[in-house]
């Protein structure tokens, strides 16, 4: 399935802020001693979490390549995206994702909501506890960034942004009215799922936008 992933900085630091948490978590199940089928499902998450990551817009100006990091990805394809009045508008770009990858990282998401809900596991609980100074549970971040990925694109939006095929280094896309309302309307969605129950932080994630 395709996604519309916004060039957004919000979403991608609560995307790539799921990583320690992962990383934490599957470090504390292995100490532990436990071979687990819960140890198995936020591996096969983090896993599927860099399958992710590689192919976010942003991912190519965050890496910084040096000799152990191996080959930089691909360069994504830039392009500005204009209103039908000819203001810049927030890019969106289609990506891919496999239904293995969104099944492991939804399959992860429930286990840590159960481990809220039912303190099930003595030692899942004390990994899905949250350092003091996180403001947002794991859980919910977690839930917010999926909610992004899992958002149907409007089909016609989708098909003009697939499309688009640089000719220089740049190249200028203008959205036709309708469309626009469908990007507007699409990029409400993906505001207020990041942002709701912060005012500060939605006033201010929405002004990226509008």
């Amino acid at each position: 399935m395709y996604a519309l992933v916004p060039d957004d900085p919000v979403f991608f630091a609560k995307f790539q802020s799921l990583e320690e948490p992962l990383l934490r978590q599957l470090h504390r199940l292995h100490s532990a001693g436990l071979e687990s089928d819960d140890e198995q499902v936020i591996l096969d998450a983090y896993d599927s979490w860099v399958q992710v990551l590689l192919k976010l817009p942003l991912w190519s100006q965050w890496h910084i390549e040096d000799a152990s990091a191996g080959p930089a990805p691909a360069e994504r394809p830039q392009y500005t995206l204009y209103s039908v009045r000819g203001d810049q508008l927030t890019s969106l770009y289609p990506i891919e994702l496999t239904a293995v990858d969104l099944g492991h990282l939804t399959a992860c998401l429930d286990l840590f909501g159960e481990a809220d809900d039912n303190a099930r596991s003595a030692v899942l609980g004390q990994v899905c506890a949250e350092p003091p100074d996180r403001e947002e549970s794991l859980t919910n971040v977690f839930r917010r960034v999926m909610e992004v990925l899992l958002l149907p694109p409007p089909q016609g939006l989708l098909g003009t942004l697939r499309h688009v095929v640089p000719q220089g280094p740049v190249v200028s896309v203008t959205l036709p009215a309708e469309q626009e309302a469908e990007y507007r309307h699409f990029c409400e969605e993906i505001v207020t799922i990041l942002s709701s129950g912060d005012t500060f932080a939605y006033r201010s994630h929405r002004a990226m936008y509008f």
